[in-house]
This record gives C-alpha cells, structure tokens and sequence, in this order.
C-alpha cells in the first residue's frame, strides 16, 4: 500500500451486513492495541438503510406478525465509529473518494484513506411473469404473511374440497438453507394460525418445498440430506426433488416436467446474488458481478481499496476453492481483515486467505436445527437442542456485545 504519511487515518466501509459490522469492530479492535503504534483509524460505515436488517431471518416476519428483524446501528458498531445513511453510486479510486446520494437523494462526495467493499447480496428475483411473491425483503415477508393468512380464513369458509385444498397450502420454490428454513417456519405457523381460525382440521395445511435437485444440501453427505428431510416431514413440510418450479398463476405451480401443484401461494427462495450496485462503482468484477481481489482482499488495480463478504470473488490460495456467501464466512474474513488492513499500513507481509472449515447450520422450525460440519475428512451431524442451539449461535453472530 501506498505510505499515506498520516497517523489517523479515516477508513470508510461500505455495506452494514454482517461482514462490514464485524469489520468495522475488528479494525477497530487492531487498531485500539499498542502494536498498532502511533496509527489510528477514524471509522465510519456507510449503508442505505437506518438499521441493521438480519436478511437471515427474513422468514420470520413471513411466519409472524410481530416479528422484529431490525437492529439499530448504535448497538452493532464499535464505540466511536460514525455512521453515515446514504447509497453508494461510485469510487474514484485514484482520487480516494466515493460519491453516494443521502437521504434526500443529494450527491456527496466522502474522501478516505482505506475503503472496505463489504455490499453484500440481494436475493435473486424470479421473472414478473412468474407470479408468487420472492422473500426478498421486509415488504415481501409482510405480503407472504398476509397472503397465507387470509387464505387460511378463506379455507375455513368454503365447502369446495379442491378449492379448500388449494388455499390450505403453500410452494416453496427453491430448497437452499433459506428454503428450507422458510418452509418450516411456515408450516409451524400455518398450523398454529389454523387451530385459531377453527374450521380447519390438524394436518390440513400443506407446506411443498421444491428441489431442483435430487437431495436436500448436496454440498454436505447424503445421510445429512435425508435427516434434514425427516425432520422437515415431521414438521408439515413435503420435499419434492426434481421439481424446478416455472411459474405460479392463479394458485397453480407449474414445474418444468409438466407437473403442477395447487398452492394458494408460492414463495421463491432462490438464493444471493452480489449486490447489483457493485456494476456502478468503478471496481474490476468476475462475471457473476463479484468484485475480484487478491489472496489478501485487496481489490485489483485499486490501491488502498479492499473487498469481503458477499460480494468478493474470495479464494483460498492453497486449494483454488471460492468462498460462498454466508455469514460465518464473511465474518471470518472480516477478522482477518484487520489484521491484513494493519500489516500494509506498518509494511510487513499480510496473511492470506484461508477458507473457513466446511461448517452449516439448518434452522428447522422453532427449537429444530441441526449442524454439520467435515473436519479431518469426518462428517460430523448435529440435532437436538445442541443443533438449534448452534443455529441460534450463528444466527446472532453480528450482535455479540462490542
């Protein structure tokens, strides 16, 4: 890195998910210790939105009214670190400066000494066309809410047995770990909302989970997909493998084989994409819209900029394998980060990447998880209480005190 010449130096992050809060408390972790030396960092994190929104737990306002999946920035960021609501537009990297728009949607200009790319992902979108409603946002999970809600009360006063049918139950297109959490937590809410609405008898509300493919999490062993399919049946949840979703229309699913389901409402969880905004920042991107950085997360042809979390293109020197784009990942990142971050400014070798053992958490429904993690090349699985545990663990991993 370049020899800035200053001892404070003003270090703005970009993006207030998990990767950039734990950035921002891990620098200034680095840089409160004596070997830091004279070097300070002046923090600020910059994000579009007045709260932390837990995008994890999206499925919860879809399954419950009061849900509240917000968390204010004075509770996750490092004493002294400023925040700043505004949305990025653009990086002058040779000037050192990023304009974004704030809230009253006026051009700033913001200069800094090092910058943290960390904007994450957004849900990927099916076509409008396609009908249903993608759990893609806090508006999104109310309209589900709603949606299945008033259903069930439509249920309960019609004698139509296929109508009935239909309205009873729900598609959940798309069985990664937000699938299978968003179909759980459903199917319990479903059948709680069913017993105060009367009229509806136990058992009769269906939750679909669609599968693309032929096992729940092919990433993991096989023995790991069929449990996490048992425990999911044993909650209201019926898993279709093969069964790639097209379209919804008028309480029909349409799959790719030509089958069809009736569902009163289908919900696409069809996993991340890098954050869109990424393509007007000026940075180099793969072409999946990550941003590319070296073994050290620092951007190519960018000095002083460096990228983590969702929306880097990060891989691990030793074996070639990318990280994927989960929270555990971004937040070890974030770690190593600062101690990177500290080792250019003092002009000593950095450390580099190293990927984050293969670790994975299922929340399952209320007090079901399950865990699985491969170390030493043994597969270990995790249920019960200790697996939901593990998943509230990870679950809360960007609100641990600072």
């Amino acid at each position: 890195m370049k020899e800035l010449g200053t001892k404070e130096l003003r270090c703005v992050i970009v993006g207030g998910g998990y990767a950039g809060i734990q950035a921002a408390r891990e620098l200034a972790r680095t840089f409160r210790k004596e070997e830091a030396g004279a070097m300070r960092l002046r923090l600020a994190l910059i994000d579009s939105r007045p709260y932390h929104l837990r995008k994890v737990w999206l499925f919860k306002p879809a399954a419950e009214e009061a849900a509240d999946i917000t968390c204010g920035w004075d509770r996750l960021l490092p004493e002294g670190a400023e925040f700043i609501q505004g949305t990025v537009a653009t990086i002058a990297a040779k000037e050192r400066q990023l304009v974004y728009a704030d809230t009253e949607g006026r051009e700033r200009t913001l200069a800094y000494d090092i910058l943290v790319v960390a904007a994450g992902s957004v849900a990927r979108l099916p076509e409008p066309e396609q009908g249903g409603i993608a759990l893609a946002g806090p508006d999104a999970a109310n309209r589900i809410r709603e949606a299945w809600q008033a259903n069930l009360r439509l249920a309960s006063q019609t004698a139509d047995p296929a109508k009935r049918k239909r309205l009873l139950s729900v598609a959940v297109a798309g069985a990664g770990i937000s699938g299978m959490e968003t179909a759980a937590e459903l199917a319990h809410a479903m059948r709680k909302e069913a017993e105060r609405t009367g009229g509806i008898a136990h058992g009769e509300t269906a939750v679909y989970l669609l599968d693309a493919r032929e096992r729940l999490f092919p990433e993991g062993p096989e023995v790991l997909g069929r449990k996490l399919e048992r425990v999911l049946a044993s909650g209201g949840v019926t898993t279709l493998h093969g069964a790639k979703a097209l379209k919804e229309a008028e309480g029909t699913v349409t799959l790719a084989d030509g089958r069809t389901i009736g569902a009163g409402l289908c919900v696409w969880t069809l996993g991340l994409v890098p954050n869109p905004a990424l393509r007007g920042f000026g940075l180099p991107l793969d072409s999946g819209g990550q941003v590319l950085v070296d073994e050290c997360y620092r951007v190519r042809g960018a000095d002083g900029i460096y990228a983590i979390g969702d929306c880097a293109r990060i891989v691990d020197p030793a074996d070639g394998r990318a990280d994927g784009m989960t929270c555990k990942e971004g937040i070890a990142q974030a770690v190593r980060l600062a101690r990177i971050v500290a080792a250019d400014l003092a002009g000593k070798p950095a450390p580099s990447h190293r990927r984050f053992m293969d670790f994975y958490c299922f929340g399952l429904g209320p007090g079901r998880g399950m865990a699985w993690m491969r170390h030493w090349g043994i597969d270990i699985v995790i249920g019960g209480k200790l697996g939901w545990k593990l998943r509230q663990y990870a679950w809360s991993l960007a609100e641990f005190s600072r």
